[in-house]
């Protein structure tokens, strides 16, 4: 492989040789891996034994999903509120304040709009003040007022519903049009009105509209309208489509994106959303339960967006059950990026904790379990794993393990049964605290993460088991998302698999990314108001979702292992018992992959192959978009081969999966000869 510091000029040359010869693909200033002319085939053997006395289980935990709230994958994406800023809280406390993305309909001769702290909620006390000042001749005929374009345009969709809450008073009669418009405001989708008496609405008054539209947009918005002339004051504005996953508020698409991976558990809210840059703007979960129109909401400084907060603790945790995935649970250590919390000076923050943790798992008399109860569930979540901070076990946070060993005491004497995880590293050396898993996180190259596929092989096999919560290919050699990535990634995958019995759960990292808010990159899944994709890295995962608590076959790959990483392993599925073969050939040629099997008896039992599935593309940067969503995703077939032939073809590049079905033998009996009775 080249240098990576080597000179271009000298890498174009290399380079334009290694494409005549064909035995070596260019990208960026890397040459990926070279293993024969391309007119060659590479062959490789991977004896698998399949008795059960040298399986092992894969923990039922290993594959699951990381949500954090970057790139607006809640607010704006799987949280389906459609206002953004709805209690006009963004712009500060400060007033008068900021109302974007709020904007007014009118000239300044017909209308005023101004920020002031008359609201009736206590926990965020700014409201929207509109002074209508329409001459005697009367507003405008379409009115005058504000609209909200909702995170980058609302998708409004022929024939659903939409309810739109508000709060409003006034010194006078009103008569308000609530709408959704088309993104000039030109095309009305759905209207009502809203219309009372000034005795009505002479103090803060709820009001609630039923929207069905009768138009398509997915650059649509909400007005608030009026042609009366008066004071009005508008507060916690809420639009929120009917149709969303068992209504509990949760994008169906993005959703089932998630269900497809068949996460077994998942880690929010964060990542560094949890830390926060000062702890003042940290995530801090009471201030996210309760009436979504008395949550605070708060400014999440790592990522640089202002959040309502109506994707909440107890979200998180109905998230987790609509999933059926384990919750697990990251709160803050007492750090952030720039402040700390000495460890004499924890306990709050424990106590948070541990009331965090009532609020899931206490009986619904219990002072937080009310709390939840009173939301709607008044059975417990069950909670068994929680973490301890996000990469805070660095020596510029000196507090950190004393901080954890805080909450390591008071969550295990209160929750013995609580597994609790370090931010510590415990893969090259013993951690010196106590843990039940450590946190371990790796953003890399591509190649570089392929050959990690081994890190895990020397790890003691005593202590914590590792939470791989966090990995991707980085942005250098993945871009937005390309096939490169994925199969740097998958090779990885599998080496975790291989190491199950120390590696106890797996998470990609991030999860979700708004096109039009892209803080991070690469991500699994990308999307806009009404369209997703998911990138080859998405589509790596989804081989995996038969791994968690299937048996891992012992086995050995014979051949030049730099470039190919593979695996086998058993299940059941819909009562039949399968073993399922994936590979990994990270290079530029064909490779066949013989697969012999030992500990089979062949009298009682036949294995036949039933279904293949590959990853691959024709250039190893291809990357899925908007525009050609599919087009780097697994093809599945039928697999056909001769019986007892268990020779697999791996495309160059390429991610590959072969189901076997291991069904019982039956002795071929010869068939008579019929003859014909005349």
């Amino acid at each position: 492989m080249m240098d990576m510091n080597c000179s271009w000029k000298f890498l174009t040359s290399v380079c334009i040789i290694s494409l005549l010869l064909g035995s070596c693909y260019a990208y960026e200033n890397v040459c990926l891996v070279d293993a024969q002319e391309d007119n060659e085939k590479n062959q490789m053997t991977l004896q698998v034994d399949v008795t059960n006395a040298t399986g092992r289980p894969i923990p039922e935990t290993l594959f699951g999903i990381f949500f954090e709230e970057i790139n607006h994958a809640g607010a704006g994406g799987l949280w389906t509120e459609l206002v953004s800023n709805r209690g006009f809280e963004a712009g500060g406390q400060i007033i008068p304040s900021s109302i974007w993305p709020w904007s007014i309909i009118g000239d300044e001769s017909s209308i005023s709009v101004v920020t002031d702290r008359s609201s009736c909620f206590e926990r965020n006390k700014i409201a929207l003040r509109m002074e209508v000042l329409c001459s005697s001749n009367g507003c405008p005929s379409q009115g005058v007022g504000v609209y909200n374009p909702g995170y980058w345009g609302m998708n409004i969709e022929e024939g659903k519903k939409y309810n739109v809450t508000l709060y409003v008073r006034s010194t006078g009669d009103i008569n308000v049009s609530v709408s959704l418009t088309s993104s000039n405001g030109s095309l009305t989708l759905a209207s009502e009105q809203i219309i009372a008496l000034a005795s009505d609405v002479s103090n803060w008054t709820k009001k609630e509209v039923l929207l069905e539209a009768n138009g398509t947009d997915d650059g649509a918005r909400l007005q608030l309208t009026t042609t009366k002339s008066g004071s009005i004051w508008f507060d916690q504005v809420s639009a929120m489509p009917m149709d969303t996953y068992k209504g509990h508020g949760f994008r169906n698409d993005l959703f089932q994106m998630m269900v497809d991976l068949k996460p077994r558990f998942i880690r929010f809210p964060g990542g560094c959303f949890v830390e926060g840059e000062w702890l003042g703007n940290a995530f801090r979960w009471k201030e996210t339960v309760g009436a979504w129109e008395e949550r605070a909401g708060h400014y999440g400084d790592v990522w640089k967006y202002w959040t309502d907060d109506g994707l909440g603790h107890f979200e998180f945790f109905q998230l987790a059950e609509d999933l059926g995935a384990a919750p697990i649970w990251v709160f803050n250590s007492g750090i952030s990026h720039n402040d700390q919390v000495e460890t004499a000076s924890i306990m709050p923050f424990v106590q948070e904790a541990l009331d965090g943790i009532e609020f899931a798992r206490g009986d619904a008399n219990s002072t937080w379990g009310s709390v939840r109860a009173a939301m709607g569930h008044p059975e417990p979540f069950n909670l068994e794993y929680v973490a301890v901070g996000n990469e805070d076990c660095w020596n510029k946070y000196r507090y950190y393990k004393g901080n954890y060993l805080e909450f390591y005491n008071a969550i295990k004497k209160a929750y013995p049964d609580i597994k609790i995880i370090s931010n510590c590293d415990g893969s090259s050396q013993p951690l010196d605290h106590p843990a039940d898993y450590y946190d371990y996180h790796v953003y890399t190259l591509a190649k570089e993460l392929f050959s990690m596929s081994h890190m895990f092989d020397k790890t003691s096999r005593d202590g914590p088991k590792a939470f791989v919560s966090e990995y991707a290919v980085n942005i250098t050699d993945a871009n937005t998302g390309n096939l490169l990535a994925a199969l740097g990634e998958a090779g990885f995958l599998l080496g975790l698999e291989k190491n199950s019995d120390v590696v106890g759960m797996v998470s990609y990292a991030p999860l979700f990314v708004n096109i039009n808010d892209t803080r991070w990159l690469p991500d699994a899944i990308f999307f806009n108001s009404s369209h997703l994709y998911g990138t080859p890295s998405y589509w790596v995962q989804q081989f995996f979702t038969e791994s968690s608590g299937a048996t891992l076959l012992s086995s050995t790959l014979q051949g030049d292992s730099s470039y190919v990483e593979a695996s086998a392993i058993s299940f059941k599925t819909n009562g039949s018992d399968y073993i399922q073969i994936k590979a990994v050939n990270f290079s530029n040629v064909t490779v066949e992959l013989n697969v012999k099997m030992t500990g089979l008896n062949s009298s009682k039992t036949n294995v036949s192959a039933t279904k293949k599935k590959v990853l691959t593309s024709a250039n190893v940067m291809d990357e899925n978009s908007f525009s050609n969503p599919e087009m780097i995703v697994p093809q599945e077939s039928l697999l056909v081969m001769p019986e007892g032939d268990l020779t697999f073809v791996l495309p160059p590049y390429s991610f590959s999966s072969f189901d076997l079905l291991k069904e019982a033998a039956y002795m071929k009996l010869p068939i008579p000869e019929l003859t014909s009775i005349l």
